[in-house]
């Protein structure tokens, strides 16, 4: 339970092994019972009065809560404290020096002993005094405490005399497990599942503030955005899939996909043919005219097809067609020609998301081409339909309907005809009834309650969440979201996997929020490593609170500050120093604009015209200061020695500090930055 429903856990797994082997537990504590990350207890504030507590795990000592919102979805909104407790590691006995940029009051105690304690207002502490940390485990503890005003955050960075300030190494701090942890996962287990299995739809009413319609208003930040979630559109259906399927599906939805959170609605002796009823029903609403398709591709469409899945990395989610790959957690293709009508599948390719928005699968803007193909690889190996007809007796498509209206489908699905069916309030369901119905151990003959199949360890979860107030649903964290949402769209199933990739635990610390919005919602107009044949695809529904949440995940504010004006004297020095002319030669790799890159040696770099809007600024100047630092297995090469001085004395006087900002200047004017290339 702990593992899979852990704050953060998309940022802080892929590097449990690592902390392993580089930091050795030779310290205090065996590196072989500790965990990744740092346990956390947010306390709720009021004077002397605590309200309540929290505890979780997150994979640095980062922190940033906008006014007014809350640290946690189990903390209120207002003042607040937060305790990072833990252990950070060092490969060697060696001398550390620390700084905060917070807004609010910390204390930073490693080994026992205090070692930072001050309260700032937006800015940096004072760095410490060198800090002796013993090779292997050390234990830390920081309390952070929340301003009377404005924003609280704080993002720790240490430093040494091998390198400069930078965020303290996540991979070097870790925890033990306990209790108070234990229980905390499983209540967000318990609301993950409420959220995930639309429990909301039905067990109404929700007070104004949890009101599903989060999203038709940009920026409502308020309740939790998947109190929104949708389902498959019905209108139009029958054209986009089979009846056979339909009532199969409608019979058992687990039967055809083992992760499916559909619950089998229809119980009794009759349920077979209630399906069908209703699958007959659904069937009957139509959308456009029939399409004449041949299901038996082309060999060479389906190996066009067989390609773009490889390319595409469709392998993150699903199983390959025509193997034994056989993953519970992907969605199998085994089933696919019998759920779409002809044509339905390449339609459904191109646009994911037209009668789904939160559809899980992404949009990769596929030409018409591109989708017949992937569609032939897709339907290759895949079962073949029964030629059912549509029931043409008017009894039965009516009864269907009455089965639509009566049994909660139209709770999450969306139709034109009314909705009958109405579940007990959520406030109504006492402690007694929560072991009832959805959530009792097995489903009896004749019960009419939805059955989802939930495991024990799941309804217990379920169980402890309906205990408390459930007021959590109305506080949305986008770092929370963030952390869910990654982990169930697959993220890190491509990001740090496939080269070009970025590790999905650093994007929020080094992308700038709108230009994530942007590219996660397909926003931006160009690709920014043209030489990768995959693509990013897009999340738009999700964008927006993605994006938000990275950023906020690492400490950092969801929008960018505002920067100055461009220095306009200093981008001319940054365009020398970025030419082949007396400078670092940074268009051997980078393009700029429309100026191609002139010798790419073993790696193509992004075009730098680009850059600008991308990254933000300080990681922008810990990548160009030591970049191995920040990524090892990059190409970009190191120009700065450990006391940041450049080779290139005639800029600054080889001041590095200077020279990047001077690149970062140049780099600021986009698609206005003139070549440096042509005369000076």
């Amino acid at each position: 339970m702990r593992k899979r429903f852990r704050m953060s856990r998309s940022l802080i797994a892929p590097l449990a092994c690592f902390a392993v082997a580089c930091f050795g537990a030779t310290g205090a504590v065996a590196a072989d019972h500790l965990e990744p990350g740092l346990a956390v207890t947010f306390t709720a504030l009021d004077g002397d009065k605590v309200n309540a507590t929290d505890t979780a795990v997150l994979p640095n000592a980062w922190l940033y809560v906008p006014a007014g919102k809350s640290p946690t979805p189990f903390i209120p909104p207002g003042k607040f404290s937060a305790e990072w407790n833990g252990f950070i590691a060092s490969e060697i006995r060696d001398n550390y020096t620390f700084q905060a940029e917070l807004n609010g009051a910390m204390k930073l105690e490693i080994n026992g002993a205090a070692v930072l304690e001050a309260a700032a207002a937006g800015t940096n502490t004072a760095p410490t005094k060198p800090v002796r940390l013993n090779k292997g485990t050390n234990t830390f503890k920081l309390h952070f405490t929340s301003p009377a005003q404005g924003d609280a955050f704080i993002r720790l960075t240490w430093s040494s005399k091998e390198f400069a300030p930078e965020p303290v190494a996540s991979a070097a701090l870790t925890h033990e497990a306990t209790a108070a942890l234990q229980k905390a996962d499983q209540l967000r287990a318990g609301r993950e599942l409420f959220i995930e299995f639309r429990c909301a739809k039905c067990h109404s009413p929700l007070p104004v503030s949890l009101s599903p319609s989060y999203g038709e208003k940009d920026g409502a930040r308020g309740a939790l955005p998947e109190l929104a979630m949708d389902a498959p559109l019905f209108e139009g259906i029958g054209s986009r899939r089979n009846l056979d399927w339909l009532a199969r599906w409608i019979a058992d939805p687990k039967s055809l996909r083992p992760t499916a959170h559909m619950p089998k609605l229809l119980g009794g002796t009759k349920a077979a043919e209630d399906a069908g009823a209703a699958a007959a029903f659904l069937a009957s609403s139509k959308s456009g005219p029939p399409v004449s398709e041949s299901r038996d591709a082309k060999t060479e469409t389906i190996a066009a097809g067989k390609k773009l899945f490889d390319t595409l990395h469709c392998i993150a989610c699903h199983n390959t067609p025509a193997t034994t790959e056989n993953d519970a957690q992907k969605i199998s293709f085994t089933h696919v020609r019998e759920k779409f009508a002809p044509g339905a599948l390449v339609a459904f390719l191109q646009k994911p998301e037209q009668q789904y928005a939160w559809i899980r699968m992404p949009n990769f803007k596929l030409s018409a081409d591109e989708a017949t193909q992937l569609a032939a690889f897709a339907e290759s190996a895949a079962d073949r339909p029964k030629e059912v007809s549509a029931p043409t007796d008017s009894a039965i498509i009516e009864r269907g309907r009455k089965i639509i209206q009566t049994s909660g489908c139209l709770n999450c699905h969306v139709s034109k005809i009314e909705n009958q069916f109405k579940a007990e309030a959520l406030a109504g369901l006492t402690q007694e009834k929560w072991k009832q119905g959805c959530l009792a151990e097995n489903t009896g003959d004749g019960s009419k309650a939805p059955w989802f199949g939930f495991g024990g360890d799941e309804r217990a979860a379920l169980r402890a969440f309906l205990a408390t107030d459930r007021a959590s649903l109305a506080r949305h964290v986008p770092a929370e979201f963030a952390e869910r949402q990654t982990r169930r769209l697959r993220c890190a199933e491509c990001h740090g996997k496939y080269e070009g990739f970025p590790p999905l635990e650093i994007l929020g610390g080094k992308l700038k929020p709108e230009w994530m919005r942007a590219f996660i919602g397909a926003a931006v107009d160009y690709k920014p490593r043209p030489w990768i044949e995959a693509r990013m695809p897009a999340f738009a529904n999700y964008a927006a609170e993605l994006a938000a949440g990275l950023a906020e995940q690492h400490g950092l504010p969801p929008q960018t500050p505002v920067e100055p004006p461009v220095d306009q004297d200093a981008a001319k020095i940054g365009r020398k120093l970025v030419s082949a002319s007396g400078g670092f030669f940074c268009v051997s790799c980078h393009a700029v604009g429309s100026v191609a890159a002139q010798q790419v040696f073993e790696s193509n770099g992004i075009n730098l015209a680009h850059t600008g809007a991308r990254l933000r600024k300080d990681y922008y100047h810990r990548w160009v200061r030591s970049p191995l630092r920040v990524e090892p297995a990059t190409k970009m090469p190191v120009y700065f020695d450990t006391e940041g001085r450049s080779p290139l004395t005639d800029y600054y006087d080889g001041d590095g500090d200077k020279q990047i900002e001077a690149i970062w200047q140049y780099i600021r004017l986009g698609d206005k930055m003139p070549s440096p290339a042509e005369p000076q």
